[in-house]
């Protein structure tokens, strides 16, 4: 009951944290995880969990009560998701509370779904505790080094002296993560294969470059390097030399990653939600991006310029809520692209509609509620966080696409009537039929 009280007094302060400093449940984040978990010989229960999950909260006593009882024998940790979502992604959590053992290998940690208790927590920790001491004592390797696996091109670290630094970073518009090593320094060896799967993954979106500071000592001296490796950091957009920041990262090439694309998210602008008029367009929301969200909006006859304009800045908004996602935003007016309607099941009747394509895997998924703010932020943070039904896409290839001219901005105008030229028609003819 007192956890429960603790963590009731929290939520009601406004904290998103389930955990109080005072529990033994140790706080993790993108900053610490991969050196208290990854890196340690401890074996770890890890919960990753969402502040405003119900069955989270009603976790919170019985998790609070095991870390007590595993104190000195297992650590025990919980990872926010809602304000650390690239940890929730790295390890394919899909529904909170989600709970994992990190055991013998750190880089395959094993999910628990035995009851939500503090017994059965134990009984897990110690089953997971077993099969790590036996393992040691058949000599096997256990525990990771914090590496995924996954290799990068060393050829995709750019290489930066004191000659094109300037030009390089500081005068480009691109975030950058700097490295300054000297050749000899045992851990910037270490380093460098991570460096180079962070370079690999991160190219075309964030620039990852190396400087040897025993050579080109005029930037490693204006940059206060006194240690190797030292990384800084560079934002995007305009910058001078006083841009540069630290990097307090992991050291894994994972790490390296989900930190640079965190970082990159903050400095996100708003998507363009862009009109479909051709099949580039779709294929630049679709495939550049992990998500592309589908609107499907009335025909400009049934819905005019201010109807129009009232949807495309309801999805404005949720562009801009979710701008860290990097998701693709497109819309289409009602019967102009109908493959893509066919295709995404959305087509022939209810409009406004909309539906999220995820071109990778070629699954979507539809908005069953309301086209509002509430109805479509529901509909996302669902989908964010891996909740939600999905189909698979049609045919397994964007559908073909009508090129259209982009919407005005104005109302719409029915056509002209066509005039009906009478001067050819016999009166006395037609006075002469038969009636029906």
């Amino acid at each position: 009951m007192t956890a429960l009280f603790g963590f009731l007094a929290l939520f009601v302060s406004g904290s998103y944290a389930l955990y109080p400093s005072s529990s033994e449940v140790v706080e993790l984040t993108p900053a610490n995880f991969d050196r208290l978990v990854i890196q340690s010989d401890a074996l770890w229960i890890v919960e990753f969990y969402a502040p405003w999950c119900g069955h989270c909260q009603q976790l919170v006593p019985e998790y609070t009560k095991a870390a007590t009882a595993l104190k000195g024998v297992i650590k025990v940790g919980a990872v926010n998701v809602d304000e650390h979502k690239s940890l929730g992604g790295q390890y394919g959590v899909k529904g909170f509370p989600t709970v994992k053992i990190f055991g013998g290998n750190k880089n395959k940690p094993e999910e628990y779904n035995g009851p939500r208790t503090a017994q059965g927590l134990v009984d897990a920790g110690f089953d997971a505790l077993r099969s790590k001491v036996s393992a040691q004592m058949a000599g096997k390797k256990s525990g990771g080094s914090g590496s995924d696996g996954k290799k990068g091109d060393p050829k995709d670290v750019i290489e930066l002296t004191d000659s094109n630094f300037d030009s390089l970073v500081l005068n480009s518009e691109d975030m950058w993560l700097v490295e300054f090593y000297a050749p000899w320094c045992g851990h910037c060896k270490n380093l460098a294969p991570h460096w180079a799967q962070a370079a690999s993954e991160l190219k075309g979106r964030v620039k990852v470059g190396a400087v040897d500071a025993t050579v080109h000592t005029i930037k490693s001296n204006r940059y206060g390097v006194q240690g190797y490796p030292t990384i800084k950091f560079f934002p995007p957009g305009k910058k001078d030399a006083s841009s540069a920041a630290e990097y307090n990262g992991g050291r894994t090439g994972s790490d390296i990653v989900n930190w640079a694309l965190e970082k990159l998210a903050e400095n996100v602008p708003p998507p363009e939600i862009k009109q479909v008029i051709d099949e580039d367009t779709l294929k630049e929301a679709c495939e550049q991006h992990p998500l592309c969200v589908v609107s499907v909006l009335p025909h400009i006859l049934d819905c005019q310029a201010n109807c129009r304009n009232g949807y495309l800045d309801v999805l404005n908004k949720m562009g801009d809520k979710y701008k860290k996602k990097m998701w693709g935003w497109v819309w289409a007016e009602a019967g102009a692209q109908p493959e893509l309607e066919t295709m995404l099941e959305i087509g022939g009747f209810g409009y406004p509609a909309m539906a999220v394509m995820n071109t990778k895997k070629m699954k979507y998924s539809i908005l069953r509620g309301s086209f509002s703010d509430d109805g479509i932020n529901e509909f996302l943070r669902d989908l964010s966080f891996g909740r939600g039904s999905t189909s698979p896409v049609k045919g397994a290839a964007l559908p073909k696409i009508n090129p259209t001219e982009p919407w005005d901005g104005k109302d719409g105008e029915l056509p002209p009537e066509e005039d009906i030229d009478l001067s050819d028609i016999d009166l006395d003819d037609a006075d002469n039929k038969d009636e029906l």
